[in-house]
Formats: C-alpha cells, structure tokens, sequence
C-alpha cells in the first residue's frame, strides 16, 4: 500500500510516498480505507524529533494520528464495527510507527467512532485530535458549566475553534484571544473576542471586571504567564494549558488528551445536533504533504488542514 514515510528525524522535505506493506490486524482492532487524514502540529514534531524524550520512534515510520475511512475488515473480537462502517478517530498508539498518513491503517477500538453522517470524509479527519483536546480539557479538565466565564487562548486555531464552540454550548461566556483579523470570526462563533499581547489583562478585566471563571491556554508565552492574573479569587488554579508544563508552577495543570470511544460520540451527537461546526483551512492531496506541514509549521492557519488520500 501507499504511505508517507521518513526513516530519520528531520525536515518535511525528508518526507517521501512509497510503498509499505499493510498493517497486521489485532483481536480488537479495525482495518481502515483511509479517505482522509488531517495534519496536526504533533506530526511534524514528532518528524523532527521534538518529542523523542516522550515517545518512542521506530523507522522508517509513518506519520499521522487523525483519519476517517471506511472499515475493511475487523479482528475476530470486535462486535462494536462491521466492514463498510464509515468511521473516523484518534489512532494513538504506544509507539511511533504505523500512522495514519497511508491508504490503510489498523486502529485499536479505542481510538475510533462511527463518523458523523453530516460530514465529509475531510471534514471528519479534521475533529479527533482536536475536538478531543477541546473536549477533554473543557468538560473534564475545567468542568464548565452553564453561567460560567472562560478565557480561551489563541481561540480561532484548530483546538481553539473546538473549545469555544463546546464552551458556549454548555452555556458559558466565551473571550477568545486572537489577532484582530479572526475577530469576526471568533464572534460567529459565539466567543468575545480580544486581541492579545500587552494589555491583555486589562482587555479582559474591562469584560469581567472581577475576573473569570477559568482559563484555557492554547498559545503559550505571555499568554500563559497572564492567565492567573485572569482569573477571579475564588477561581484561583482553574487553569489549564496543553502547551508548557510551567502552568504547574502557576497553580494550573497541564492538560493531555487521549483517545476515547464515549468522548468521541459526544462530539458527533454535537455535530449532528448542529453545535459544532468544522473549517478547514486547506485540503491537500497526499502527494503535497510537505507543503501541508510547512503551512502549519507557520502557525498561522485558521481551522484545519487536510489530506485526502483514497
């Protein structure tokens, strides 16, 4: 089968399509079509050998956690799937080496769900590790409820746009710090939107004056070492960054995400129930995956990027 591969850490150059043989099919696992995949900042990361202290690398590996497809075959334990299933997932493995950049990959079933019936296979490979991320870091890390203010940084990004929307579906106020060109943007989302750098804080204490519920760090820098000063005395700590462990040392943790079958099917029903949306910003053939990372290596894209494969 065709696949992305890269037999040393290095550049999105180094990366070449060539011919791999097909993955194995455990008890418990699925065989998937791949349709489509979505490029996220931990690929290139971990291509570049950024991470190799957290995760254990074998080549030449194959990148790629997100994808959507059509199941092909199941292992002789799985009852939960059939073939012909339109799934999508957050295919995470203990090690680095069968990604999903490839016309087909084996999933745990842990790591997939049925996909979204009003989504295309490139919009689907958009959410797992995203919407995941926002999922898991605002109802189970921060526990936002109805009534509740929350400061979302660098908001109009692909975890940002997730977050604000499943925030302000559970009924909370939403500040999304971005550049002003997202504005608008942020603002059709339901968010209110700030610019952020110096003067953040004062931005926001003129929003909430006695400060915010909880914060949700996407950025990093600045933006994180201001988000206690955000936050409203009796809310001191309910802070959350997926981005610098130092959040520890501000009173906040740090937050991870995790593939998970249940969490996964409360993003679909609230994409079926029309309470999030998915933006791409780009969508890609397989062949131009170099040029997909080095735009998302600039960090400057809106929604996601996406590589159709079959």
């Amino acid at each position: 089968m065709k696949a992305v591969v890269y037999h040393s850490f290095g550049a999105p150059e180094s990366l070449e399509i060539t011919d791999v043989p097909e993955p194995r099919v455990g008890p418990d696992w699925v065989l998937i079509s791949v349709r489509a995949v979505s490029v996220n900042p931990v690929d290139w990361k971990l291509a570049a050998g950024m991470l190799d202290g957290m995760l254990e690398t074998h080549f030449p590996s194959i990148p790629g956690w997100d994808v959507a497809g059509v199941v092909e075959r199941v292992g002789p334990a799985v009852r939960r799937f059939a073939p012909g299933d339109e799934v999508y997932g957050y295919v995470r493995k203990d090690t680095v080496h069968a990604g999903t950049y490839a016309e087909k990959v084996a999933a745990p079933l842990r790591t997939i769900a049925l996909k979204p019936k009003s989504l295309d296979f490139a919009h689907a490979a958009a959410v797992p590790l995203a919407g995941l991320t926002a999922y898991q870091t605002i109802i189970h890390d921060l526990k936002i409820k109805a009534g509740e203010t929350i400061v979302i940084h660098a908001a109009a990004g692909g975890v940002g746009s997730f977050a604000v929307q499943i925030a302000v579906a559970q009924g909370a106020t939403v500040i999304g710090t971005a550049s002003e060109a997202n504005h608008d943007y942020l603002k059709s989302l339901g968010a209110i939107p700030v610019t952020y750098g110096d003067g953040l804080i004062e931005r926001v204490r003129e929003i909430a004056p006695d400060g915010v519920d909880a914060v949700l760090d996407l950025f990093g820098e600045q933006a994180l070492t201001d988000s206690p000063a955000l936050l409203s005395e009796k809310s001191k700590g309910r802070l959350v960054s997926i981005t610098n462990p130092m959040v520890k040392e501000l009173g906040g943790i740090m937050g991870d995400v995790h593939p998970d079958y249940d969490d996964l099917n409360a993003i679909t029903q609230m994409i079926e129930a029309g309470k999030i949306k998915v933006d791409l910003s780009a969508v890609y053939p397989l062949e131009d995956v170099a040029r997909a990372w080095t735009e998302n290596m600039a960090g400057h894209t809106r929604g996601k990027i996406v590589l159709l494969v079959n």
